[in-house]
């Protein structure tokens, strides 16, 4: 299997990377590993090199002129692997010892294309929710992988191969999401590992690990190229809403959270130019009603351009205010007043205050419309089938 690792200005975080590259329990001649410093000044190229003389694993390191993110090293590594899996290293995270040997039986136990190794947060948060059970084989359908679209996983080269499988590298931030959902998309089959902790996700204390160069509009770039891509490999309906919830949750959602409370009028202006082909291609009514009801608020007033009521609605949320909660229909429908519920002038929809039963659970006096199932309506409709037997009834 091949490791791959772009590194750039990566020291003194690529010293523990490589250590456990080294340490990992997979048989050195079952793996290469290709390293390709992207124009670093402090030592990173140097220290690749005292690795690859030092270490039984056979070690390719590449140098060449910063390309300016991480899609082009990733690239460059890609094209020079030859093992049957492939998986992309950051040079200031690390591995679990046995990460790689279990990932890779994995796969081959099970067939499967993709696998998911727990990831640990150290000194930063990592995603959660995927994580709950190990799957031997499911798809980003059926399961929360949507959720890690990183690109530290293992990949079967022969699907990148077949699919010409690159990373954007027109894209300054969120490309690995973009690889990473069309892999899971094309893959036969998911593996997600989760009783142990094949990668620790390293918080640099001088925050490189975060793209901050370009500013917000990279993140639109970033949303756009993802819904995209959903659009063109999945058919409009269930499935594709179901996807479509990522990019507008994690990209798109927090440039009109707290910090559009601070941003120029200028800066808001565009943000809504920028999201207004975005909302008129893919927010669907589907979407909506799979977000909480101040998610699905907000990007309903950014589809509608509705800055003035969205200022009122985010200095809410930002506040931290437990909105009042309105229920109807004996208790089977409830509503949340955030700002705007029901007012004439607004004309926001009731449905984009209503909780789903998930929200709904946390209020009290809040009841599932468990009768109105169709279990109970088709027992109902049964029973009026049934002959009845009444007083009186004359004994056969």
């Amino acid at each position: 299997m091949s490791v791959i690792i772009g590194a750039y200005e990566a020291m003194p975080y690529l010293v523990e990377c490589l250590a456990s590259v080294e340490a990992q329990t997979i048989d050195p001649g079952r793996m290469e590993v290709i390293a390709v410093d992207d124009g670093s000044t402090d030592g990173t190229g140097e220290c690749l090199e005292e690795f690859a003389a030092r270490v039984p694993i056979p070690v390719t390191v590449i140098r060449q002129e910063n390309s300016g993110g991480p899609s082009g090293p990733r690239n460059v590594g890609l094209a020079k692997a030859t093992g049957r899996y492939v998986f992309f290293l950051d040079a200031d995270d690390r591995l679990g010892p046995e990460a790689l040997e279990r990932m890779v039986a994995m796969a081959d136990r099970n067939g499967t294309d993709v696998v998911l190794g727990r990831v640990e947060g150290v000194n930063r948060t990592a995603p959660k929710s995927m994580w709950g059970q190990t799957l031997d084989r499911t798809d980003v359908f059926s399961s929360n992988i949507k959720f890690t679209l990183s690109a530290q996983k293992l990949f079967r080269r022969a699907l990148l191969d077949r699919h010409g499988m690159r990373f954007d590298e027109s894209l300054w931030t969120g490309e690995d999401a973009v690889f990473t959902l069309e892999a899971y998309l094309r893959a036969d089959g998911v593996s997600v590992l989760a009783d142990y902790t094949c990668y620790y996700l390293v918080g640099r204390d001088d925050g490189k690990h975060v793209t901050k160069t370009g500013g917000y509009a990279l993140r639109f770039d970033s949303a756009r190229a993802l819904m995209k891509l959903i659009a063109d490999m999945v058919p409009a309906g269930d499935r594709r809403d179901l996807l479509m919830v990522r990019p507008f949750l994690i990209t798109l959602l927090p440039q009109f959270g707290p910090k559009f409370l601070t941003d120029a009028e200028e800066v808001r202006r565009h943000k809504f130019e920028l999201a207004k082909p975005l909302m008129d291609a893919y927010w669907t009514p589907g979407v909506a009603r799979r977000l909480k009801v101040h998610e699905r608020l907000r990007l309903h007033l950014v589809a509608m351009q509705r800055a003035d009521l969205l200022l009122d609605v985010v200095k809410f949320v930002k506040a931290k205010r437990q909105a009042a909660a309105v229920l109807e229909k004996r208790g089977t429908r409830l509503y949340l007043v955030y700002p705007h519920f029901r007012s004439p002038k607004a004309g926001i929809p009731d449905e984009m205050y209503l909780a789903d039963a998930r929200e709904a659970r946390a209020f009290e006096g809040y009841r599932e419309a468990a009768a109105n199932s169709f279990p109970r309506r088709a027992l109902r409709k049964i029973r009026r089938m049934l002959p009845r037997k009444g007083f009186g009834t004359a004994a056969a």
